[in-house]
């Protein structure tokens, strides 16, 4: 009983930093999933990480709370850098859904509550299917385990001021739209063919209404570029998935002044 009061701060410094990172983080912070089964799965995966890592011995005075907004702070950053750059396929589909025309039915995503663009919520659902069939659920778990490699829990600051980190922030986030962009580029330069197209046809055939024919058109040639298109949109998907994971390291590295 003794032991388990000598090493309960540590024990809370943990559970902050992995409930923290579910706020954030893909997938586990989705309001689909019941809170109450968030907790419990914060709780025990917290409970064993705790198990299996060296356990420091803190006092609860004014440098522990210290600690706690650190690990607050820490946890909120690296879910929100995997859930940030994991946007980038629903910027993606609001670039097509400008040029369809779906710009204006954007729909409720059940997990966020927020309005998203309808090819983004479509191409999003694949690729959290995508996620959870290579096991990334797992790769974000193991972010949140070896994160204390480089950001101890003894660590009472975070170098927010550092060039570095934002440099390296500014980059991931260029990064995502540049993925986004690939995605896009596809049904995006289809159409702009298309909207070519129907400028040369509305010259030269005035009683033709473009804008009748146009919509419609645009709409099938999208379903069709986007089914040939789809197995490079899950190959950079792919790379997009990588593409965070380094980013959680690169930034736990720059945190904890490696």
């Amino acid at each position: 009983m003794t032991e388990v009061y000598t090493y309960f701060p540590a024990f809370l410094l943990v559970l902050v930093r992995v409930t923290s990172f579910f706020v954030t983080m893909p997938l586990f912070s989705y309001r689909t999933l019941p809170a109450s089964h968030r907790i419990g799965i914060a709780f025990f995966i917290s409970w064993i990480m705790f198990l299996s890592m060296e356990k420091p011995i803190f006092q609860i005075d004014g440098y522990f709370i210290m600690l706690i907004f650190k690990e607050v702070m820490v946890g909120l950053l690296i879910g929100l850098v995997a859930y940030m750059i994991f946007a980038a396929i629903q910027i993606a589909g609001g670039f097509i859904d400008f040029q369809m025309g779906f710009a204006i039915a954007n729909v409720i995503d059940p997990q966020t509550g927020a309005q998203s663009p309808l090819m983004g919520q479509y191409l999003y659902t694949f690729s959290l299917l995508f996620l959870l069939a290579i096991n990334g659920h797992h790769l974000l778990l193991d972010g949140i385990f070896y994160s204390y490699e480089f950001i101890p829990m003894e660590q009472a600051t975070l170098p927010f001021g550092n060039e570095h980190v934002v440099e390296f922030v500014l980059k991931a986030f260029s990064t995502m739209f540049i993925i986004a962009f690939q995605m896009s580029m596809p049904v995006v330069g289809a159409l702009f063919l298309v909207d070519i197209a129907l400028g040369i046809v509305a010259r030269t055939v005035p009683q033709l209404n473009v804008f009748v024919v146009g919509l419609p058109l645009k709409i099938g040639v999208s379903f069709v570029v986007m089914l040939i298109a789809m197995s490079m949109i899950f190959m950079l998907v792919g790379k997009l998935v990588d593409n965070m994971l380094y980013t959680m390291r690169g930034l736990m590295e720059l945190l904890g002044g490696s």
